[in-house]
């Protein structure tokens, strides 16, 4: 070691202390090597905003009078947990409103609350002897709260997948909204800022590390819920007081057909103790990698299609079977710099001091999956033959195989089975009454399809949020296998 947590922070006291933020520490040691930095550099400062869904806060309001044992409650209009105490509660940052969803959840009360703004509190209760009130409205502001405690399972994730889909539809993800055929990718995270990649070993961070956290200060309690370290997939619990932080850095957020959740600022001094923190903390964009993932398998062992840099993300594009995909990102890179320069003028200012871990987080943690005990059903398990007419096919002969095959849909192929669309029975009634011969008129060729290994709750909700009845299942060169019906769906 070359200098204990005791030195640096009497020299944060004394206003001596060197202070620089993760892309400063690159070019330190890179012009005058680890050794010099690790002695003439005390700390390095880390940040990253970006979504954190296992995000949320306990809010203790006071008794009423008489007193309230709250069985459910609403904070504007946004469903909040009750089980703790009479009148404590947790509200997370993915529950929607129950008026406005997809629109307005609790990550937007966490942010209305810390702005100052007026919240209203509507709750009922089953009532006790002790607890006689049956119903509350009213409204607060955070002063009006004895506790206001920001509280986030999941933080600081080391890293995340790129996201892409190789589907023919949009896919609307807690990674963005999708475009078809690689159409885009999304990423998150700060890379060469991100706090748990400058100190992957967690030398520094654990149990009790204070750090920056919505703009206030806050710690770390433990390793986050999904901690994943020994495939880089890190990740913190952590809780701060509400009362300190500023909507700048707690913000909420909303996902087009997917949902709530809210931004996080948070920002985490790493001591330069030692050369082996002077090294880790230089790490560069293009030393840190993740993930591309095809979010358009719907399962949890999607499929890893290559390895990409933070540099190569941060560029704008990314290279994917020969092809240029633009890239973007859902964290801000700006408030990440922001976060790590506020956090280093806190220390040069004197205003904040390094606590060493009274415990280290745990690196050797398994992540498991889900147990399931139940059989889980696929489309191929219950599709059936496709009936099908090729393009050129006229409407008559449609017709003769809707009645002699009792089929509703009869799928429209190429000679080489390519799926070319879909008719319905409907199609084919009204065709007649219009008079209409052509098949092409009334061929619906934008179709929703499936495939052998979708589950078929997810098929299910293809149908239902396309309002269909069918889709074709096809193969990996769009090649039809079968369809499935919600006529299959209904009677498993």
């Amino acid at each position: 070691m070359i200098k204990p947590y005791t030195e640096i922070n009497k020299r944060i006291k004394s206003g001596d202390v060197v202070v620089v933020n993760a892309e400063e520490m690159i070019e330190i040691v890179k012009n005058r090597g680890i050794k010099v930095a690790a002695e003439e550099i005390d700390v390095v400062t880390t940040g990253t905003f970006g979504p954190m869904c296992s995000s949320g806060a306990f809010l203790n309001f006071g008794h009423s009078d008489p007193p309230i044992k709250f069985e459910h409650l609403w904070l504007n209009d946004v469903h909040a947990y009750h089980g703790n105490a009479a009148v404590d509660c947790y509200i997370g940052v993915t529950r929607m409103a129950d008026i406005r969803p997809f629109e307005y959840g609790g990550g937007h009360v966490i942010e209305d609350l810390i702005a100052g703004k007026s919240i209203r509190l509507r709750g009922n209760s089953y009532t006790t002897d002790c607890y006689p009130l049956a119903k509350v409205d009213t409204e607060f502001t955070i002063d009006d709260l004895n506790q206001a405690i920001l509280c986030n399972p999941r933080n600081a994730y080391q890293r995340y997948a790129c996201a892409v889909n190789s589907t023919d539809r949009i896919l609307y993800t807690y990674m963005g909204k999708l475009l078809p055929n690689y159409g885009n990718a999304h990423y998150s995270g700060s890379g060469c800022l991100n706090p748990l990649c400058n100190d992957p070993d967690y030398e520094t961070i654990g149990f009790g590390t204070r750090i920056f956290l919505g703009g206030g200060v806050g710690y770390v309690i433990g390793e986050g819920t999904q901690h994943n370290p020994i495939n880089n997939y890190g990740s913190l619990f952590v809780k701060g007081d509400l009362k300190q932080m500023i909507s700048e850095y707690l913000k909420g957020v909303n996902y087009e057909k997917y949902g709530t959740s809210m931004f996080v600022g948070l920002g985490i001094p790493i001591p330069i103790l030692n050369e082996n923190l002077a090294r880790k903390t230089a790490s560069k964009d293009e030393e840190i990698f993740t993930d591309v993932v095809d979010y358009g398998v719907p399962r949890r062992d999607r499929p890893i299609l290559k390895k990409v840099s933070y540099k190569e993300l941060k560029s704008g594009y990314i290279e994917l079977y020969d092809n240029k995909i633009k890239c973007s990102s859902l964290s801000s890179l700006f408030y990440a710099r922001k976060i790590a320069n506020e956090l280093k003028k806190w220390i040069e200012d004197g205003i904040f001091f390094l606590n060493p871990p009274a415990e280290p987080l745990p690196k050797e943690t398994e992540y498991k999956p889900m147990k399931q005990t139940s059989e889980l059903k696929f489309v191929k398990d219950l599709k059936r033959t496709a009936v099908i007419c090729y393009e050129d096919c006229d409407i008559k002969t449609v017709a003769e195989k809707i009645i002699t095959q009792n089929m509703n849909h009869i799928v429209i192929t190429d000679r080489e089975n390519h799926l070319k669309g879909i008719v319905t029975s409907f199609d084919v009634t009204k065709a007649i009454a219009e008079e209409k011969t052509n098949l092409k008129e009334i061929i619906t060729t934008r179709v929703i399809i499936t495939t052998d290994n979708e589950p078929i709750e997810v098929a299910g909700r293809k149908m239902k949020l396309n309002d269909i009845s069918a889709l074709p299942v096809i193969d990996e060169n769009n090649k039809v296998i079968g369809i499935i019906t919600s006529e299959e769906l209904m009677q498993n």
